[in-house]
């Protein structure tokens, strides 16, 4: 009966796993209180006159600003993939939707918003320069020029550049570039600095990300997914930067070749400086609830009539792995498989080939499913033939529970006898198990984390594989999938231990009616997949016992 314990209890710890995500995504985040929170810093410290600061950048009157602007005229830039609002103050981007991306799958037309300037959900990226001169060049908070109030990729076009301008009265220049291509949600931002002053300018860039937690009123309280800053280092690799995080303690890293996002369910925004350039990556939180993570460049020195280029690119849109791995080396590790990665990478490559075929996520589930139980047929196959041998033994190991009572130390003397005179090892069907889980588990956190599941459609009712059944019909058949194959295992002899086992179809069923459906077309697939497979191995054996008792 150890096959069924280990059922039970990979069972019972996929089910508690499932309810400790849920909790720690309702309750398990720290109540931040103003006593944990290091005190706001202004965006600029001046050291001195002569010497380039070297604090992060973050915006101390941020909150008067963002009010004072709340009725500007914003720039408004679209192009294929995206519509951008950008606020002259600073060239921020303020708002921006992906439109190849709708809220629900019922409303196509409303695009979903990534970046929002106002909470819930505040969302903005931020750029600027500061120099040794307060004022000489502009921060965020500069107001620029812009040629016209909006821009548009036209359909002839495969660029767009998006200009504001900046000027002092010493003969300062600076403008702001955005630069758009087709079909792409990779932006170019280039600060052009020209100095036509009688004396050199010295100079830095810095890059930032701001917002506050995040939550999404359509996502089902039993998916977890990390919100938060993440980034990338040659030396730390990808690194998670939690909100509490920031909190407690300010990151301060110099990085060669790295890069910096703020990441959610699906989508994320990530700053990309240019290579081979040492910047210094920070964070910081203003007023106890926004989160920043951002970059600043060396010092640069321009010489009078010089200018100078900051170049940068700043990514906004979806967490598709294939497009974030040409971006930047390590790009693609936001779509997060945890520890699994190794395993989920090709599972991903592997379920993308299939839908190149068939055109269908859904159908693409199923077909990995199936190529997933051929890979393991044998593994599964020598499982199976346990618990049938197991099973041929039920009656024989409940007449020796009857004999023995309460008895263990002679019932379990008893039963090892039996199974090594029938030559059956009770843990024959452990090590295939176990040795699955992994690839399981992988494929759950693959179908969690691609942004392709997202509202894709499949069949008849299911319409939304990222979203429950509405009716809770997939959920009943994988309940019932479920039950009989409980029906084809070794009954155990413990009556208690019978009672759980039933159970878990139940259980699971009640679970699965909350889950995103594509998760459950996989699990009802694979169970009866499992159920074929072991009805017919089952039969097999049972006709060979009773040609043999003949």
């Amino acid at each position: 009966m150890d096959n069924q314990r280990l059922i039970l209890f990979f069972s019972l710890a996929a089910v508690l796993f499932l309810i400790y995500e849920s909790w720690i995504q309702d309750y398990g985040q720290p109540v931040i209180t103003p006593t944990t929170l290091a005190q706001p810093q202004s965006a600029i410290s001046q050291t001195s006159a002569t010497e380039i600061p070297t604090t992060a950048t973050t915006a101390l009157v941020a909150d008067a600003a963002m009010s004072e602007t709340a009725n500007e005229t914003l720039i408004t830039v679209e192009t294929d993939v995206l519509k951008l609002e950008i606020s002259p103050r600073g060239g921020t981007i303020r708002n921006a939707w992906l439109l190849g991306y709708a809220i629900t799958p019922e409303h196509p037309d409303e695009h979903l918003q990534l970046l929002k300037s106002v909470p819930p959900n505040m969302f903005i990226t931020q750029s600027g320069l500061i120099g040794n001169d307060a004022g000489l060049l502009p921060t965020h908070e500069a107001v620029f020029q812009s040629a016209a109030p909006s821009y548009r990729l036209e359909s002839n076009q495969e660029q767009l550049d998006v200009v504001f301008t900046w000027r002092h009265d010493s003969g300062i220049e600076v403008q702001k570039h955005y630069l758009f291509t087709r079909g792409s949600y990779l932006i170019r931002v280039q600060q052009v600095v020209t100095n036509s002053g009688a004396s050199a300018l010295t100079a830095r860039e810095y890059n930032q990300l701001q917002r506050t937690e995040f939550n999404d009123p359509y996502q089902s309280r039993f998916v977890n997914s990390y919100t938060g800053g993440v980034y990338y280092s040659p030396e730390d690799k990808y690194k998670k930067i939690a909100f509490e995080e920031m909190t407690t303690a300010k990151l301060d890293r110099a990085v060669t070749d790295g890069w910096l996002a703020m990441i959610q369910h699906y989508f994320m925004a990530a700053w990309i400086p240019p290579r081979a350039t040492q910047e210094t990556f920070y964070t910081n939180v203003l007023n106890n609830s926004r989160y920043i993570i951002g970059k600043y460049s060396p010092v640069v020195s321009i010489a009078p009539q010089m200018s100078y280029t900051f170049e940068n690119q700043l990514f906004i849109g979806p967490k598709l792995p294939d497009t974030l791995a040409d971006v930047a080396p390590g790009l693609d590790l936001v779509v997060d498989y945890g520890w699994l990665t190794i395993i989920a990478q090709p599972i991903h490559w592997v379920l993308n080939a299939i839908h190149a075929l068939v055109g269908n996520w859904g159908w693409a589930i199923i077909f990995l499913t199936i190529l997933i139980k051929l890979a393991f047929y044998k593994l599964s196959e020598t499982s199976y033939k346990s618990m049938a041998n197991m099973r041929q033994l039920t009656p024989r190991l409940q007449a020796l529970k009857d004999r023995y009572g309460d008895d263990k130390q002679r019932l379990n003397q008893a039963m090892m006898e039996m199974y090594k005179t029938e030559k059956i090892n009770p843990l024959g069907g452990c090590l295939p198990i176990l040795i699955q889980i992994p690839v399981f588990i992988a494929l759950y956190w693959v179908l969690l984390e691609s942004v392709e599941m997202r509202q894709a459609p499949f069949m008849l009712w299911l319409n939304n594989l990222s979203a429950p059944d509405q009716y809770f019909v997939l959920p009943l058949i994988m309940g019932v999938s479920m039950f009989v194959q409980q029906k084809l295992n070794p009954a155990p002899p413990d009556p208690i231990q019978a009672k759980v086992m039933m159970s878990l179809p139940f259980v699971f069923t009640v679970f699965f009616a909350f889950f995103p459906s594509g998760l459950v077309l996989y699990w009802t697939v694979n169970n009866l997949l499992s159920i074929a497979q072991q009805w017919h191995i089952t039969r097999n054996i049972e006709q060979a016992a009773a040609k043999h008792k003949r």
